[in-house]
């Protein structure tokens, strides 16, 4: 199973020079780029760990994908993202997210079906990454829930 989130997620990933240039486009719009990563990648899960700060004075792109490089590095087995924020309404709003590092499986998630009072019935969805400590949930033998 391949996570869908962000942009870009329908297409193959993307190269270290199309990820370049995204992040380009974004310093050219005055967007603060940020770097995140997460072994939960549970859709509502808004709360990746963020790879140092925000890079609200950066200007060239180099200097991003040299954390992106660097995160992808000490965390090579999660999902690693980028995020632009635009901040010219006077709030930031995420204006681009994407992926640029997943784990080598992804074992996807599962349908919980809970059925309560008066037969109504109750779906959540549940990563089967979970199922293994954090920290933990994507190294070989540890297990994914499958």
């Amino acid at each position: 199973m391949r996570l869908t989130q962000g942009q870009f997620s329908f297409l193959p990933d993307l190269t270290d020079a199309e990820i370049s240039k995204q992040v380009q486009y974004a310093l050219e719009q005055g967007w603060a780029v940020a770097v995140e990563y997460t072994d939960d990648p549970h859709p509502r899960n808004y709360y990746w760990h963020m790879w140092g700060t925000p890079m609200f004075d950066l200007r060239d792109a180099k200097g991003v994908v040299m954390e992106i490089d660097a995160c992808r590095k000490a965390h090579p087995d999660m999902y690693v993202k980028v995020l632009a924020f635009d901040s010219s309404e006077g709030f930031e709003s995420v204006r681009m997210s994407f992926i640029v590092n997943r784990p080598a499986e992804e074992p996807g998630f599962e349908l919980v079906r809970d059925e309560g009072a008066g037969r109504q019935v109750h779906y959540t969805i549940r990563s089967y990454a979970t199922s293994s400590p954090a920290g933990r949930r994507y190294q070989a033998g540890t297990g994914n829930g499958r």
